[in-house]
């Protein structure tokens, strides 16, 4: 298979915080410092949160601000994507940070279950959030946590709501939300082909699910993500060292199926987000 296989690193989130694994990224420069690694690692796309001095998670423009112009300095040419998840913010504030104009931003297109609480994205909320990507110029990854947000996204690029290249990500593993399972995950695949056939697609696994996802994809052609926002450990007794040694296992994955991994311009030409003049 000789289509490159597109590494993302979700780098910190919303949730995990040092005393999970110290080596969680918690202020601007540790997250630079440990996005840098993992680019050098394999990682052509960097997916960002920002988070408070107390480890809280935080939806302020300034620190994204901060957070972009160190990734761009230390991870030339790095694909840089923003969070607009609802853990980091209520309503608008959620994507207060678009007009710095990033290359991406996820973009959930409905509600679900998480853990403790209900994971509300209302219609309007997401069509504000699809505007505000369309006026700067941002494209959006789809973070499908349930089969009708891909049917929904695909009516949305239909419709002119997502007018640039729909980038679908599968997420597996959340409690109460949709499961690891490799025949829903087939049948995800299958259902971007079917609905939107000039789609890319990946997907992200939760927790112990990261690395049999992580093959899933690599194996079915797709793109995958790994990183310390969704998994903390190399297995049961062992933390991960860092973003880094995750990104190194992906690769693996990706040497194992002898599928070449994506360089940040063969990403950017898959995606079709050109860098951005300076």
């Amino acid at each position: 298979m000789t289509k490159p296989c597109i590494i993302c690193v979700a780098l910190t989130g919303s949730v995990p915080t040092k005393a999970d694994n110290p080596a969680v990224p918690i202020s601007v420069a540790e997250q630079v410092e440990s996005a840098q690694a993992a680019f050098e690692a394999g990682a052509s796309i960097a997916h960002c949160h920002v988070r408070n001095a107390d480890q809280t998670p935080s939806s302020d423009p300034e620190k994204f601000a901060r957070l972009k112009e160190g990734l761009e300095k230390h991870c030339p040419g790095m694909v840089i994507q923003f969070s607009t998840g609802g853990r980091s913010g209520a309503d608008h504030a959620r994507g207060g940070m678009l007009p710095l104009r990033p290359d991406m931003a996820s973009l959930t297109v409905g509600s679900n279950n998480f853990p403790t609480r209900v994971y509300e994205n209302a219609p309007d909320l997401v069509d504000w959030l699809a505007g505000e990507m369309r006026a700067h110029d941002v494209l959006p990854e789809i973070e499908a946590f349930d089969l009708s947000h891909i049917h929904h996204a695909a009516m949305m690029q239909r419709d002119g709501r997502l007018p640039r290249k729909l980038y679908v990500q599968f997420v597996m593993g959340v409690k109460n939300a949709m499961p690891a399972d490799k025949d829903v995950f087939d049948y995800y695949v299958k259902t971007v082909q079917r609905l939107a056939p000039g789609a890319e697609w990946c997907g992200a696994g939760i927790a112990r699910h990261q690395i049999e996802v992580n093959e899933w994809c690599i194996a079915a052609g797709g793109h995958t993500r790994t990183g310390l926002e969704d998994n903390l450990r190399l297995d049961k007794a062992t933390l991960a060292p860092s973003n880094a040694a995750l990104v190194e296992r992906a690769v693996a994955l990706c040497q194992k199926y002898e599928r070449p991994v994506a360089t940040w311009q063969q990403a950017r030409e898959i995606l079709d987000a050109p860098l951005r003049a300076a």
